[in-house]
């Protein structure tokens, strides 16, 4: 291995010993969020979808003194595991950022929704204001996609999401959502 690929590979966060362009099942699970980057068209807005359904539920289940902290905690693991997941799926599929990985959008779109309230305006406002920032890509956004591998893949959609975090709880705290 060069201290190129040995740099490349640090950086997207896989260990040097797992840089091989293999496609692991776990590395496509978790890259495709178990299957929901297959679906068409727009596999994004799907996992985006999904990601809006499963935090609504899992939501509902908890105390409202644990629902910030649990969507920070989930969005900021998402985005650890989905950097490699997404690095090695790229590589096996030869494509710099293949449309089946969502797991980008599921990361973006939970941060988000991170202390929003339980109720169906701020979970489609939430949804409409990341998948915009997404797919508009306004700076620095565009610029992050140009990281290497899965880094690049995971953190524009990142950024989208902190984009649309900020102007939800503007909308909140002006009163304009509630």
């Amino acid at each position: 291995m060069t201290d190129a690929r040995s740099a490349a590979d640090r950086s997207a966060g896989v260990p040097p010993d797992v840089a091989a362009p293999s496609r692991p099942q776990w590395a496509t699970l978790i890259a495709t969020f178990f299957g929901v980057g297959y679906l068409r068209p727009g596999p994004g807005t799907w996992g985006s979808a999904a990601t809006v359904i499963l935090w609504a539920a899992l939501a509902q289940a908890l105390t409202p003194a644990l629902r910030t902290p649990i969507a920070f905690a989930l969005a900021a693991f998402v985005t650890l595991i989905g950097i490699p997941a997404a690095t090695r799926v790229a590589r096996a599929s030869s494509n710099k950022d293949p449309q089946f990985v969502v797991i980008d959008e599921v990361a973006g779109q939970l941060i988000a929704l991170i202390a929003v309230p339980l109720n169906w305006k701020a979970f489609l406002t939430g949804f409409i204001l990341f998948r915009a920032f997404d797919i508009l890509k306004p700076p620095p956004v565009r610029q992050l996609e140009k990281l290497p591998e899965g880094t690049g893949i995971v953190l524009d959609d990142v950024a989208a999401g902190l984009y649309a975090f900020v102007v939800m709880q503007l909308l909140l705290r002006s009163g304009l959502l509630r």
